[in-house]
């Protein structure tokens, strides 16, 4: 059944993950604690088993001695924590690197890519500390001008990096086929160094695994149906147990039940992605391809288009989904005409595997890390805008650590969560904006 999370009251009960080639490569799942079958009390209780919950519980009970409980309504890393795209970068939110002096100041948008490399260095500091095996490739990310037109904005993005002290390089169309790989809509790239690629799902499995043997205890099968307050305890009802605690995290992204609290009512836009990942390539498309790069990949449509070489000479590749699951079969195919357009020496090349999930945008495309206006209890990390592998470890990781010491979010995440004007009419214009964005990339 189709689900959407604007109108479902939840994403599902003890489901098992999607068919990806994250979830056939990531080996046995680490245990977990089970549905919960009873109530119980905790301090803390943080709702969703994702990067973002999973983070939170691992520095809360490493760094601070706590015993948070953690509600998943399926399996741990069952959301996009578990079928994104893989790349670890200093992305906060979708605000492009050539806008951030305009509306945040000089000092603000320094700070903000300061934030953003602590990010990256949140996953890095997990993957090392919990010795997490989890295909990490050589550092490095392109982002490539898929048209002519498009290489000033890169160059403009150049120059903001280069102000901030990044080691980063422009390369030409001859540069990328000699050195990354032969192809289409590549007509010169933004390479840096301050990302690697990864394979999502081992990592996920691996901070799960590292939040346990602290001290967190972590439920599957146990969605939250129902919040409720007494005095100054929060009262998770979940289909066979409850959970009482003093403080409560939402961490669910792309896949909230905007109904379960007042502080999530239209604050969110969860969109589709969708990533095929191919055969593996053969020697003789290897060699007309050239594509050796471990980089990450993404271009400059307003449809971003992200890829990599995975370790076995697949290739991944992602792109916007359907408005709703219903429409996502053709989707499949689209993905595939994508891959041999870019590639033409991949002209016969075919899908292994299609699958899609629920991304959360804000109304000002960034995320938001912090508690509810009106109840200091409250808390949650939110709106990764499709950055999530680092945006969301690093959020759970600053929420951890306001709730264990009373450290401040840093002030650009720690901004009140807005909300979409007409927010019954979303659907309708993602609808609209999709339009545009096919014209407006048709058009370079």
């Amino acid at each position: 059944m189709s689900y959407d999370p604007l109108t479902a009251p939840g994403p599902g009960e003890g489901l098992a993950h999607v068919e990806s080639y994250w979830a056939a490569t990531a080996g046995p799942a680490p245990a977990d604690d089970g549905q919960l079958n009873s109530g119980i009390d905790t301090d803390i209780a943080i709702i969703g088993a994702g990067y973002t919950g999973l983070s939170c519980a691992y520095y809360l009970a490493q760094r601070y001695g706590a015993r948070p409980v953690v509600l998943e309504a399926n399996q741990p890393l069952w959301g996009c924590s578990g079928r994104n795209g893989s790349f670890a970068g200093p992305a906060l939110g979708r605000v492009a690197l050539r806008e951030w002096s305009a509306r945040w100041g000089e000092t603000g948008a320094r700070s903000l890519w300061d934030e953003a490399l602590a990010a990256v260095g949140t996953v890095r500091d997990l993957i090392q500390e919990g010795g997490i095996d989890c295909d990490v490739q050589p550092d490095g990310r392109m982002r490539l001008a898929h048209a002519m037109s498009t290489v000033k904005l890169l160059e403009d993005d150049a120059r903001v990096l280069q102000s901030f002290g990044s080691n980063c390089e422009m390369l030409s169309a001859a540069d990328i086929a000699a050195q990354h790989f032969r192809g289409n809509e590549a007509h010169a790239a933004l390479r840096t160094t301050d990302g690697f690629c990864l394979h999502p799902m081992k990592f996920g499995y691996g901070i799960l695994r590292m939040a346990r043997e602290a001290g967190a205890v972590v439920y599957s099968a146990s969605p939250v149906l129902k919040w409720t307050r007494h005095g100054d305890v929060h009262h998770l009802g979940t289909p066979a147990g409850e959970v009482r605690a003093k403080r409560i995290v939402f961490a669910t992204n792309g896949y909230t039940n905007e109904l379960l609290h007042p502080a999530l009512k239209a604050r969110l836009l969860p969109v589709l992605s969708n990533i095929v990942v191919t055969r593996p390539m053969t020697e003789a498309e290897q060699a007309e391809s050239n594509l050796v790069t471990r980089d990450s990949i993404s271009d400059t449509r307003k449809f971003l288009n992200y890829y990599r070489r995975l370790p076995d000479g697949r290739l991944m590749l992602g792109s916007r989904g359907a408005i709703l699951e219903s429409g996502s079969a053709p989707h499949r195919e689209r993905l595939l005409q994508i891959v041999r357009r870019k590639f033409p020496a991949l002209g016969s090349i075919t899908v292994d595997y299609f699958w899609g999930g629920w991304v959360a945008l804000t109304p000002d495309m960034m995320p938001h890390v912090g508690h509810a206006e009106e109840d200091a209890s409250v808390c949650f990390a939110l709106g990764y805008c499709g950055s999530g592998v680092t945006a969301a470890n690093h959020a759970g990781r600053r929420l951890a650590e306001y709730l264990g010491e009373g450290r401040a979010v840093p002030v650009h995440l720690n901004q009140p969560l807005p909300r979409y004007p007409l927010a019954r009419l979303r659907r309708l214009g993602q609808f609209a904006a999709f339009q545009w964005f096919t014209m407006s990339d048709a058009l370079t």
